[in-house]
């Protein structure tokens, strides 16, 4: 290749690869974000054994943080137009691209197995709520949390706990037919109208929470599926890129 034409070629892999850069610290900063779980939510991942957005969440750091050294690397590499320099970047990059690819698959499948339907959140609730052990006061601080939060009822509402058995209804089997947090509290955290809430009248949250829960799996999914996938895309063709100028260097 004719010198104007390769020094064509390494300007444009340096601008793709500052933008990978860009990119790939994007990709970092939203899988703090989801790593973080400001929603906090991952104890209904956790407690089912599906917390694998998360687990994608954390290989979403690394791979973003290793894109962006790399891309820095590659910089280098194409200005200094060394043909060992830019054998170290294609490995490397590679290596890394096959991580990111397991990030944005496993996330993808967990969100399917979470969210593809209630009955998951649902069976787990009504399984953990209230129950002495670690996972039941996890579920419960959460469920309560979110109820009262989101002002919601059970995952598709407060029909869930009188249609089905739980462990509420066995512990309490004389209070309310839903727990206290579905219902409008005082500052003090106690509720409102506790006749109102016992009735089931407009001081109970009618709406089910599962959407809020589909809702924020979904993003977390979006964050380190969507965006990690059109990062690789980025680097996909900026790779083939950097193999053809590998090949036409001397």
């Amino acid at each position: 290749m004719a010198s104007g034409g390769l020094a064509c070629l390494m300007f444009t892999l340096v601008a793709l690869n500052i933008l990978a850069a860009a990119a790939s610290l994007a990709l970092f900063a939203v899988a703090i974000w989801v790593v973080v779980d400001g929603y906090k939510l991952y104890a209904i991942s956790a407690v089912s054994g599906k917390d694998d957005i998360f687990a994608a969440a954390w290989i979403a750091i690394f791979t973003g943080f290793a894109f962006f050294l790399t891309c820095l690397f590659g910089i280098f590499a194409a200005v200094k137009r060394s043909r060992r320099l830019m054998l170290v970047y294609l490995i490397v990059m590679f290596i890394i691209f096959i991580f990111e690819c397991a990030s944005a698959i496993t996330a993808a499948t967990n969100r399917d197995y979470l969210v593809g339907n209630s009955n998951l959140v649902k069976k787990q609730m009504l399984q953990y709520y209230t129950d002495d052990s670690s996972k039941g006061n996890q579920i419960t601080d959460t469920w309560n949390r979110v109820m009262q939060e989101v002002k919601c009822c059970g995952a598709d509402g407060p029909a869930d706990w009188i249609t089905f058995d739980s462990t509420y209804k066995t512990k309490f089997p004389n209070s309310f037919s839903w727990p206290p947090n579905c219902c409008e509290k005082l500052s003090n955290s106690e509720v409102k109208d506790p006749i109102s809430c016992r009735d089931g009248g407009i001081t109970l949250f009618k709406k089910g929470c599962f959407q809020h829960i589909e809702w924020v799996l979904s993003h977390y999914t979006w964050a380190v599926n969507w965006y990690g996938f059109a990062v690789l895309m980025l680097v996909f063709f900026m790779l083939l890129l950097a193999m053809v100028y590998y090949i036409q260097l001397d």
